[in-house]
């Protein structure tokens, strides 16, 4: 995989799963990337789901945090990703953090957000395609 891609929130949830499936083919889909592009929010959302659901202790979430920063280009939510998060809600009618998540792989250029809840398929601005990668054959 050489375009760059955007990893929503809920594939990194899957790592730490108990759903065994999901988090085997998040695990292996995740050993293949090599341009792989998150957000400081994707980041805030995992760590909020993970400490929520009593998924990892904080030491483990920092752990993890670290290792993704370290996998994974980090982009950061600015005041121009906002407003384009606002624009596309309005244009797609995806909820406003969907949004935020589609403007940060916009602006990073990437090809591809693979997310399990958006509209697999969907095209977005004619620059991004949504992927479910549970919806994905090995």
């Amino acid at each position: 995989m050489t375009d760059k891609t955007f990893i929503d929130t809920n594939i990194l949830v899957y790592l730490s799963s108990k759903d065994e499936e999901k988090k085997d083919k998040a695990i292996k889909f995740i050993y293949k990337l090599s341009n792989a592009v998150i957000s400081t929010q994707v980041l805030g959302e995992f760590s909020n789901v993970a400490l929520r659901k009593k998924i990892l202790t904080s030491d483990k979430l920092i752990e993890y945090i670290k290792q993704f920063s370290n996998s994974f280009e980090v982009t950061l939510i600015k005041e121009k990703t906002i407003i384009s998060a606002i624009e596309i809600k309005e244009k797609y009618k995806f909820s406003l953090w969907d949004s935020m998540i589609i403007a940060s792989a916009l602006e990073t250029d990437c090809k591809i957000l693979y997310s399990e809840d958006m509209h697999n398929s969907q095209i977005i601005e004619k620059k991004l395609t949504i992927v479910n990668l549970f919806k994905l054959t090995d």
